[in-house]
């Protein structure tokens, strides 16, 4: 059963306000690269996610996750972008796109 729960797709949910406002807001150039990333997630299974050395899937303990989330966690959108997001289900659901490494992670 696990096994077969990491040969999921991965789904995306892009619908959360501050990640859609801040990916519109990118020059065209960095805004591609985010589109880039979302098409290849589309492509990956689960496992394929959490292993990816190019995504680097982390989770992040310096942000108290919103009740009924279980953690958050980062990737690298872009080369020099991170975002922040949360597994439900089988859909990797986006909350926001950050400017740096350090301000996914809540410091600053």
């Amino acid at each position: 059963m696990a096994d077969e729960q990491q040969a999921r797709k991965v789904r995306l949910d892009l619908n959360g306000e501050i990640f859609q406002k801040t990916w519109l807001q990118l020059d065209k150039s960095e805004r591609d690269r985010v589109t880039d990333t979302l098409k290849k997630l589309l492509q990956l299974t689960w496992d394929q996610l959490y292993r990816d050395p190019g995504l680097k899937w982390e989770k992040v303990s310096s942000i108290k996750p919103p009740q009924g989330i279980d953690a958050i966690y980062t990737l690298r959108i872009t080369r020099s972008r991170r975002a922040t997001a949360y597994r439900q289900g089988d859909f990797l659901r986006f909350l926001t796109i950050e400017p740096d490494h350090d301000a996914a992670y809540g410091k600053k």
